[in-house]
């Protein structure tokens, strides 16, 4: 298991009713991408409200900031703690999470 994974004590029953654990996914990790954006952190910015700012077409903002955490290029492992003012933030392309992410063929496990 992962020691970095946001996930690595999260657990989710199956619809067979086995348990695993949410770190089998594969992380999105950060890619050197030519539409990545950045955003220099400023004092009182969370990874919720970088969530809102940088993908306000997306419903699910829980999802977005912990796809932000992982992003970086140093991941983040604890998104309670404060964002260090000046600190650069990576962010994803809408295209890159569109086709990574929610492309339906990249799930792991389709409903």
């Amino acid at each position: 298991m992962d020691r970095s994974s946001l996930y690595q004590f999260c657990t989710v029953l199956g619809g067979n009713g086995e348990i695993s654990y949410l770190d089998e996914r594969e992380p999105f990790r950060f890619r050197d991408e030519p539409d990545n954006k950045f955003h220099t952190a400023h004092d009182g910015d969370t990874w919720w409200g970088l969530a809102w700012k940088f993908f306000p077409g997306f419903p699910d903002k829980a999802l977005m900031w912990r796809l932000l955490c992982e992003y970086q290029p140093e991941p983040v492992v604890d998104p309670t703690i404060k964002i260090e003012t000046g600190r650069r933030i990576a962010i994803p392309s809408e295209r890159l999470v569109r086709t990574k992410v929610f492309n339906r063929d990249n799930r792991r496990f389709n409903h």
